[in-house]
């Protein structure tokens, strides 16, 4: 395991678990962010699930006036037009294949690995996960958009070409227009994925009826 692996926080569903659940946190969040969240999924107990929050590093963010924060990859408003770091977005892979690594040494296989996150986080999960060379349980990617959009046919792995993707977006989120997220599907599902897309009335958030939604689904492909 290299140096520098990224802390993070973990939450197991039972002892010795053989499934894990990477979850990412969006833009100025950390780890903390979506821990509480794990008892509300309701994922049975037989799974044995870790849940892995990782916290992202700390970096300046044009879009916010340099201000340093926690986050995946800078974000530059060029031409008005919100624009993400190509060369940040890839460390950040980097970061995240090493927790991936960290699970697999620690006896999950690759293919009882959920990669997940909401909005950064999220978008760090689709570009992680499309490109990983060995088969996940999932992705999940929550009020997101899919970066680097115009790589991903030329990048993704051919070892997830099936993998279950979980998209899900606010109608009124005021920070990632939906149609942007929709855009994201829609290459997705142009490629041949198998993308689950939900839609629910609320802002650049998550909702009751999405964490039941999500906790289902995990339990579909993890079953």
């Amino acid at each position: 395991m290299p140096d520098d692996l990224l802390d993070a926080l973990e939450v197991q569903t039972a002892p010795s678990p053989t499934a894990a659940v990477l979850w990412m946190h969006g833009l100025g969040a950390d780890g903390f962010d979506f821990v509480d969240i794990v008892p509300a999924l309701r994922v049975p107990e037989s799974l044995a699930v870790r849940f892995v929050f990782p916290h992202a590093p700390m970096q300046p963010v044009t879009i916010n006036g340099g201000m340093v924060m926690r986050a995946w990859y800078d974000i530059r408003p060029d031409s008005g037009v919100r624009r993400e770091d190509e060369q940040g977005i890839r460390q950040s892979q980097k970061q995240v294949e090493a927790l991936l690594a960290r699970e697999k040494a620690r006896g999950v296989a690759a293919d009882r690995l959920v990669l997940a996150g909401f909005s950064q986080g999220g978008a760090m999960a689709l570009h992680t996960g499309l490109r990983h060379p060995e088969r996940l349980a999932g992705i999940m990617a929550l009020s997101c958009y899919l970066p680097l959009a115009d790589h991903v046919a030329a990048e993704t792995s051919p070892a997830n070409r099936d993998v279950p993707i979980f998209m899900a977006h606010g109608t009124g989120d005021p920070l990632i227009p939906l149609a942007r997220a929709r855009r994201g599907q829609e290459i997705l599902a142009g490629l041949g994925y198998d993308v689950e897309w939900h839609e629910y009335p609320m802002p650049h958030a998550v909702c009751d009826a999405e964490i039941r939604d999500i906790g289902g689904w995990l339990a579909r492909i993890l079953a």
